[in-house]
This record gives C-alpha cells, structure tokens and sequence, in this order.
C-alpha cells in the first residue's frame, strides 16, 4: 500500500474524504468547517470538493448543532460534528449524554446514533480560556459513547475510518499540539485500526508507562531519555473506552511497575481507573505503588502557567525512577 509523509491534519482530512467519497451519507458539520477549513483547518478544501450540503457551515451553537447531528443520525445519515474547542463540548453535554447516548437503549435498539463527534483536545498552544479542556473523563464515564484519543497520524486516519462505521456515537479527540508536529508514514489507500485496541508503543521490561494521546509523545520521549538507566516500555491505549484491558494488565503483569500520564486534573482523572483496574487484577504482580502523573486539581490555566500545568518529562521521569526505588 502506497504511503506519504502525513501530519496529524493531513490524516484526518485524507481520512474525512476518502470517507464521504465512499458513503454518501456522511456529511461534516461545526462552526468554520466549510469555507474556512476549520479553525485548525483540518476540513480544509471538502467544502469545495463536496460542496456545502455536505460541508456544513453552522451557528456558534453547539448545543443546536449535536441535536440537529442526532436527528440526522436517527434518520439514516452518518454526521461528523466538530466542537471547534474541546471546552465548547460542555454547551453540548445534554445532546451528547442524554440523547445520543442512551437513544439504542431508549428505543431497545430501534434507533441508533452513527455520530462522530471531532474535538480538538488538550493543552499546549497557548489558548485561550475553555480552550484547553481536558473533556475525556465527562465521556469516558458516559455508557453508550465511544471514547478515542490517537496520538500520531497513521492511528489518527485508521481509527477515524473505523469510527465512521460504528453504529453507535463516538467522541473522537484530536491532540490539538499535535496537530502539525511531526509526520509519519501514512497508507494514502483506506485502512482502518480496529476501536478498542491499545499499542505498544515501546517495548521495555523494567516499568509499564499509560498514557493517550499527546501524552504519548511525552512519555516516548522521557523514555528514551532515561534509557541506559531504566528500560520503560509505553502503552499507548488509542481508545479509551472500551478499553483494552488485556495488554495493559500483560504490560502491568511483565514490568510490575506502572506509571499513569494524562493530562486532566489528578482527582476523578482516568489514571484513578486504570489504577485501579491494575490493582484489582494485577495487585500481586505489582513490585511498587502505582504512580499517577497528572495535571494538579487546578482550572486550566491561561498561557503563562500553561508549562507548569501539563505534565512533563521531568515529572514523568520523577515518577519511573520513585517506582524503580520502592
């Protein structure tokens, strides 16, 4: 399969139109995302190729946007929505909770919701307020609603084709820093990586690192840093829920030792759940405590605090090396 060098972007705009090329039925809807492209520009150029009945420019209203994306799905279209933030998904919790959600259970599978819903996610640009949300958990906690968090192109593109084929709603998080960080090897064919399957990312045998996303890179990078002293194998989870609890409790079982890294705030985080999972299932494998590296129960901070607010590889490493000494 023919591949090309792809930022993050680039997947998801490939991915997007080899998509709507393929069912006529998906159409993109969200604030900005036709003419402009989107605010980061990632549907940039479909409204020109698929014109704006299926490239929908929409009110600043993202609430009326996730309740007209519902209807749309309950009658046999497929939508992609963009929440052009990641904080902006709180105007459409409602809609997303309390109707796409529990819509297949409502109406005992009569109904269902094939919405994705696309969300730049997490911090590092140096936004705005309500800019930088860490959403996941509101979600992750939410029955009914697929959770997907890629922290590289080709993940990115194979994922989001998957995710347009679920019948159910799927919340699909961009890593906003990731953007146009780095390129990989993309197939430039359709492909897809199957929802529900974490990564190895790294292999290792001294500690287990936990992480999604943008995070990801972080915990790549610290891992390579600290090498020659400690052998760190990254598991990078994709999809948050379901989640795949087989290869991070054979990852947990075969270090012992584990870190958790995300981004949202420490209390309530996701990285309570996994430790938990590891705990109920792995407990007797575990040489030390779990370590949890996160963002502090502070709001998200505007710019100037932004480094001090999101985990970094000095944390991170911090936390390998008190795992390695317990």
């Amino acid at each position: 399969m023919p591949v090309e060098k792809m930022n993050l972007v680039q997947a998801i705009n490939s991915c997007l139109a080899q998509e709507m090329e393929r069912d006529p039925n998906i159409l993109l809807i969200g604030e900005d995302v036709g003419v402009d492209g989107g605010v980061f520009r990632v549907t940039d150029g479909l409204q020109a190729k698929f014109g704006p009945d299926r490239v929908v420019d929409s009110p600043l209203a993202e609430s009326g946007i996730a309740g007209t994306a519902i209807g749309m799905a309950a009658y046999g279209m497929r939508p992609v929505i963009e929440m052009q933030f990641d904080g902006f998904a709180y105007f459409a919790l409602h809609q997303l909770v309390l109707h796409a959600a529990k819509m297949r259970n409502r109406t005992r599978g009569r109904i269902t919701i094939p919405l994705v819903v696309r969300a730049p996610f997490g911090g590092g640009i140096r936004a705005l307020e309500l800019h930088c949300e860490p959403i996941e958990i509101s979600f992750i906690n939410t029955p009914g609603i697929k959770v997907i968090c890629p922290s590289n192109p080709y993940d990115a593109k194979g994922l989001l084709a998957s995710a347009l084929q679920e019948k159910d709603p799927v919340l699909f998080l961009e890593p906003k820093r990731l953007y146009r960080a780095f390129k990989d090897d993309v197939p430039t064919e359709r492909f897809t990586v199957p929802i529900g399957e974490a990564k190895i990312a790294r292999e290792g045998k001294d500690v287990t690192i936990i992480s999604y996303g943008a995070m990801t890179r972080t915990c790549l990078n610290t891992a390579d840093n600290i090498k020659s002293e400690i052998d760190c194998e990254v598991v990078d989870l994709r999809t948050l829920s379901p989640l795949d609890e087989k290869t991070i409790l054979d990852s947990a079982k075969k270090t012992g030792r584990v870190v958790v890294v995300h981004e949202a705030p420490k209390s309530g985080g996701f990285g309570g759940e996994l430790a938990a999972l590891i705990a109920e299932k792995a407990l007797m494998n575990l040489q030390a405590p779990i370590q949890r590296v996160t963002a502090p129960d502070v709001p998200t901070p505007l710019a100037k605090l932004e480094e001090f607010y999101i985990p970094d590889e000095f944390r991170i490493s911090r936390a390998i090396r008190a795992a390695m000494k317990f």
